[in-house]
Parts: C-alpha cells; structure tokens; sequence
C-alpha cells in the first residue's frame, strides 16, 4: 500500500514535472517563433521599403565623342557673324556711267569749290529707291560728306544725276576721290561689268598762271555702211575728243595715209572740258583696199598726236 502509495506519488510528481517542463518548453518555442516571425514580418517590410524606390539604370561605359572644331571662316563665305549680301541686292547692284561734268585733270586754285556731276543709269531690274546710297570709297574725300542719299527714286533703264559739292585742298598736287553706290543692305557696288568706282581727279595749282594744255586725245572710227560696197562711196569717219585742264587755245590739223590733210586751226577754249573733231574719208568701190589711218596732231602749247588705224575692205 505504502508502496503504492509512494509509486502513485513518485508517478504524479514525474507526470508534473513533464508536465511543467512541456509548458516551459512550449512557451520557449513559442517565443521563439514569435522571434522569428517578427524578424520575417521586419525583414518583409524592410523588403517593401527598398523596393519602392526606383532601381537605378545600369551604368553604360562612356563613349568618347570626336572633337568638333569650328571652321575657320573664308573670305566672301557668310556665317552667322558676317552675314553676306544675297542674290537680290547682287542682281540691284548693276549701273553704267553715262556721262560726267569736271573733267579729268581740271587744274583749280586751292580752296575753290566746285559741283561734279555723274549721270548713272539703272542697268539692274530693280528700282532704286532713295535708301540707296552714295558712299565714299578711295581716295581724297575733298572736303564732301563719307554718305549721300540717292537724290530720287530711279527705275530700271532710268538715269540718275549724282551731284557732289567738293573743293579742291590747300595744298598744291593732283587728287583723286572715289565713290560707289550701296544698297539698303549694304551691298556696295560701282559702274560698268567690273563694278568699278566713278571718280573725279583734279590738279590743285597756286600759281598765277597755272598750265592749261591739252591733256589727252581719244579717237574712234565709224563706216557708213558697216560693210559690203553699196551705195557707191562709202564713208569712213575718224572722231578726235580733246580734254583740257582749264582755259587754253591751241592748234591742230588732220594727216591722213594718202598724202591729203588739213591746214592748221586756231581753237579757243573757255574752260576744262571735252570737244570732239571729225574727219570724213570717202571711198568707192574702185579704191585700193588695205590698211589707212588718219591722225589728230596738236601743234601748240604742246605736241601731240592721236593716229586712228583703219583697213577699208569692200566685200
């Protein structure tokens, strides 16, 4: 009995220790997986934070990039800094000169002013409107403005008189002012294919009398008819243009390739400008044909001569 007693005993004390010992264990498993799913849950939401954020792009290797230089600029190419004129303002920029006043070589005493007028013509297929300019190009600016305003509008085809108020300087010598025409974009350009500037050239003399002559002699030849042997005489034409400097009288006569000529002439000139002498030469059909001339020969202040070669042909 006892002994039961003492093994019912001894039985219930194991059961609660066994008892007690899987309540501990079971607790210290449970904290233990409490542990482990806390961690889990952090680590998921550790998770959830990173992946809301956008993950960077892949870094790609840099590529070198080839050195771009700027080219050095050419003359007459436009670029961004040196704009060019266009086609329009080239195809405005065309005119002859027609005629003008002052002659070259025209001997003033210093000081004095004087107005040189150039007729220019319109040879573009623009119309010149009063925004053209005249401009200073080279040279003695002989006491004018460097900017002139085209004095009215001129169509194509149309002649514009360009007169300037100049004087002559202080000093003795012989000067030179040039000028040109300029669109309202600045496109400068002169007269005739090359573009070339007109001008005035004066001599500046103090003396009390200056030396008026004869400066130059230009001829020409014109054939009435051009060619072939109708009517029966034909007429050959030799034209002699004198320029003096000032006031002079001189003398002249004609000498031609066949013996025949001129008496001697007495001209009287008032002031510096051009004239023109003619001297006609008639033909028939029975007349040698070959090379002839006729010349224009000053005798007095100074000598000079003008021989206009010419070939009569009838055929």
């Amino acid at each position: 009995m006892f002994k039961n007693l003492k093994y019912i005993l001894f039985t219930s004390i194991v059961i609660s220790s066994l008892m007690l010992t899987a309540c501990g264990a079971e607790s210290t498993q449970d904290a233990v997986i409490q542990t482990a799913v806390a961690q889990t849950v952090a680590a998921q939401n550790a998770g959830q934070i990173q992946n809301t954020e956008t993950p960077p792009a892949p870094t790609e290797p840099a590529v070198p990039t080839p050195a771009q230089s700027s080219p050095t600029p050419l003359a007459g190419v436009a670029t961004a800094t040196q704009p060019l004129n266009n086609a329009a303002s080239f195809e405005c920029g065309k005119a002859s000169l027609t005629s003008e006043t002052v002659v070259d070589g025209t001997i003033f005493k210093p000081g004095v002013q004087f107005t040189k007028t150039w007729q220019i013509t319109n040879t573009s297929t623009c119309v010149w409107d009063t925004n053209y300019k005249i401009v200073f190009f080279s040279g003695d600016l002989l006491g004018g403005g460097y900017v002139y305003n085209l004095p009215r509008v001129t169509g194509p085809g149309q002649t514009v008189p360009i007169e300037l108020v100049l004087t002559a300087p202080a000093t003795d010598g012989e000067y030179t002012s040039e000028w040109k025409l300029q669109t309202p974009d600045d496109y400068m350009f002169g007269v005739g294919p090359y573009n070339s500037p007109f001008y005035t050239k004066i001599v500046v003399s103090s003396a009390e009398k200056p030396a008026y002559s004869v400066t130059s002699i230009v001829s020409s030849v014109t054939r009435d008819p051009l060619s072939g042997c109708q009517p029966a005489n034909i007429l050959v034409t030799v034209y002699a243009t004198v320029k003096t400097n000032g006031p002079v009288e001189f003398t002249y006569y004609w000498e031609q390739s066949d013996g025949n000529g001129s008496n001697q002439k007495k001209v009287s000139i008032a002031s510096a400008t051009t004239q023109t002498f003619a001297r006609e030469w008639k033909f028939g059909r029975t007349n040698t044909q070959s090379p002839k001339w006729i010349s224009f020969i000053v005798t007095s202040p100074t000598q000079m001569e003008q021989r206009q070669d010419f070939v009569f042909e009838c055929k």
